[in-house]
């Protein structure tokens, strides 16, 4: 087991495992991982409302720190295209901000957003986000992919709209069609192409870097910046400068429900793409570890001006893909992007904002996964339901709302599915020698007239026990009934459960009936003779398996019935007078 220190400093670890081989590997990565990063974090500070530099200061902080301090050693963080989309949604909801409050304000967030991940690392809730399902991402990556793409229209159009909202804004982009900037058109898709068509030739070209350029040299050579199209201007070219965020009551009381959206959907993004690559490198993830880098890269990044940030998906992909062997790698990266920041600050200066939309067009339609999507429709509507009201919810509400209806959703459905147990009506199998239990309605197979053999399969938990006494209740209508719950599929019985088993036991004795347990797990068995349920309702009325429960029951069934019954449904049957002596013992 590992010593505190390196547990909590995972770089320890690896730290000692480095020599020539592992730095070259690393620098090599590193130099893919800057010229990727490079274009997105200009382009996802651009989506989050923010200045380009903001962005890539988050490359550089947010980045080294999450690689320090996580558990994966090819995952790299840093800012991302859904996290900016709905830390602009948060922000936005603030009303109208000066440049200077709109950067303070998201400055907070990072850092509540850090707060709030630390402490969920610490409290080891590193499982809280399988609570998350697969759907409700999907949804939510695809709903904000739909409003990234439709706040960068303005910019593709060279239009000037001032809506807030996804069906205002949709409505003053038709309106304002007529006055499109061509020259913006042409430029904005002439870097869109050029980018499909780069990583159409080779999937790992910096193909956003490309259409960049492309569109950036058709700004040039259209004297684009003559006819109105707008242009991103030079970095500040210096290092991430220190910062206080505002922490005051008020700032929190506004900004806390928000930062935790972030923080909750920072973490879903950060342990599903940690654990997707540690499947390639068969790298064990511990998410607590990773909750715990995630929360430290916001709240340094928070004092060092940069916003909320989180795993990247193809950055993480190619790090791993170029051949790095460490979080080293990652560092690097940041290494080299400070210095494109400080010695050549001026790269963005003639980059024109409708190449820049080009570019987050491609990103967002790379965020809708439709393969996925079509086999939710196919295999399941609840998923399909859940698919689509995440959909409908991250574009008409607020997106940190988004994403707790989709949650609510998806737990209101499981509890639907696990409140209704299969509860069937099942019989040995009559041509094999052992006893085989199957569906009697499936197989159509003969019942015993005193005897009915029931499968629960789910658990006997309060949201499930009227459903269960209700279907216990419909089969044992007639009086005397004798009832043989077959609980192999039953994996935890909670004191409503108990209490429903004890009505039943208490009505069907009254009747002249039986209730008798079978073949419940081992596990079961013990949380109720440790709460002294077993007792309460009757040790006897339990058996290890089906066939010592059948061997108890039969000796003990009315012979008068089983003498004039010609089903012979157990096997013990056999040892009965068959139908043809009752008849000639009463005519005798």
């Amino acid at each position: 087991m590992a010593s505190s220190p390196k547990r909590y400093l995972p770089f320890l670890r690896w730290g000692r495992g480095l020599d020539r081989r592992t730095l070259s590997a690393d620098m090599m990565a590193g130099l893919t991982g800057a010229v990727l990063v490079l274009p997105q974090g200009v382009a996802y500070a651009f989506i989050a409302g923010l200045p380009p530099e903001v962005g890539l200061y988050t490359a550089i902080v947010a980045a080294t720190v999450a690689a320090l301090f996580g558990s994966s050693w090819h995952m790299i963080s840093g800012p991302t295209a859904a996290l900016s989309i709905v830390l602009a949604s948060v922000i936005g909801g603030l009303g109208t901000l000066t440049p200077d409050e709109y950067l303070g304000a998201a400055l907070t967030i990072t850092l509540l957003v850090g707060l709030i991940q630390l402490a969920m690392g610490l409290l080891r809730l590193g499982n809280l986000v399988s609570f998350i399902s697969h759907t409700v991402v999907i949804g939510f990556t695809s709903g904000a992919a739909i409003l990234i793409a439709t706040s960068q229209m303005k910019h593709l159009l060279g239009v000037s709209i001032d809506a807030q909202g996804f069906l205002v804004e949709l409505s003053a982009l038709f309106r304002a069609l007529p006055d499109t900037n061509l020259y913006a058109l042409a430029i904005g898709v002439i870097s869109l192409i050029t980018s499909l068509v780069a990583r159409k030739l080779h999937r790992r070209s910096p193909h956003l870097l490309l259409g960049l350029a492309a569109g950036s040299l058709a700004c040039w050579l259209m004297d684009g910046a003559a006819h109105g199209v707008a242009l991103v201007g030079t970095l500040p070219g210096t290092l991430p400068p220190v910062t206080l965020p505002e922490l005051t009551p008020d700032s929190l009381r506004v900004l806390t429900s928000g930062a935790f959206a972030i923080a909750l959907l920072g973490l879903i993004e950060a342990v599903s793409i940690a654990r997707a690559i540690a499947l390639r490198s068969r790298q064990v993830i511990d998410g607590n570890q990773e909750f715990i880098g995630q929360g430290l890269s916001n709240i340094v990044g928070g004092f060092f001006s940069c916003y909320a940030s989180s795993g990247s998906f193809t950055r993480s992909g190619a790090n791993y893909d170029a051949g790095a062997r460490t979080p080293l790698a990652s560092v690097f990266a940041a290494l080299l992007l400070s210095l494109i920041l400080i010695f050549a600050p001026g790269i963005t200066a003639y980059l024109p904002l409708p190449a820049m939309a080009g570019g987050i067009l491609l990103i967002a339609w790379n965020l809708i996964d439709v393969p996925h999507i079509v086999h939710l429709v196919r295999v399941s509507r609840h998923e399909a339901m859940v698919l689509v009201a995440t959909v409908a919810a991250t574009l008409l509400v607020a997106l940190e709302f988004a994403i707790y209806i989709g949650v609510l959703l998806s737990l209101v459905l499981y509890l639907k599915r696990t409140s209704r147990p299969t509860v069937l009506e099942v019989a040995p199998r009559p041509d094999h020698p052992r006893r085989i239990i199957r569906n009697v309605r499936r197989y159509q197979l003969e019942q015993c007239p005193q005897l009915k053999i029931l499968r629960i399969d789910g658990s006997l938990f309060f949201g499930a026990t009227d459903h269960v006494q209700r279907r216990l209740r419909a089969f044992t209508a007639e009086p005397g009934s004798r009832v043989l719950i077959i609980g192999k599929g039953i994996n935890f019985i909670d004191t409503a459960g108990v209490e429903m088993l004890l009505q039943e036991v208490r009505r069907l004795t009254d009747q002249g009936g039986e209730l008798m347990i079978s073949s419940l797990k081992g596990t079961v068995m013990d949380e109720l003779r440790r709460r002294g349920d077993l007792k309460r309702i009757g040790e006897a009325r339990f058996f290890e398996t089906t066939e010592a429960a059948l061997s108890s029951i039969t000796p003990v069934l009315d012979p008068d019935i089983c003498q004039g019954c010609a089903k012979r449904v157990f096997g013990e049957c056999a040892s009965k007078p068959s139908p043809e002596l009752g008849v000639l013992a009463k005519q005798g």
